[in-house]
């Protein structure tokens, strides 16, 4: 996967099964980064950076390709690039 990291956390908390980890987007982000080091939330947070920039021109069309079958950003009321930018700034804020 080109996005391994932020696959990690999509895949792996904003599932079918999200309210195992919480209910908010803010506890899904705490729960993944509280069993991340340093340089895994950095190198998160340097996917959503490329992620964003390799998909400028069809941001949401590239999140739904990648990422769709598990996580739908209007469903948590975000739009995909405000959603990839509050993950980017609670991962950067644990």
């Amino acid at each position: 996967m080109k996005y391994y990291d932020l696959g990690q956390l999509i895949l792996g908390y904003f599932n079918e099964d999200f309210d195992y980890w919480g209910d908010t987007i803010e506890e899904l982000v705490r729960a993944c980064a509280s069993g991340c080091t340093p340089d895994m939330i950095n190198a998160t947070v340097a996917d959503i950076d490329r992620f964003k920039s390799d998909h400028a021109g069809n941001l949401d069309a590239a999140f739904e390709e990648e990422f769709g079958y598990q996580c739908d950003p209007t469903a948590w009321e975000q739009t995909t690039e405000a959603f990839l930018d509050k993950l980017k700034r609670l991962l950067l804020s644990e």
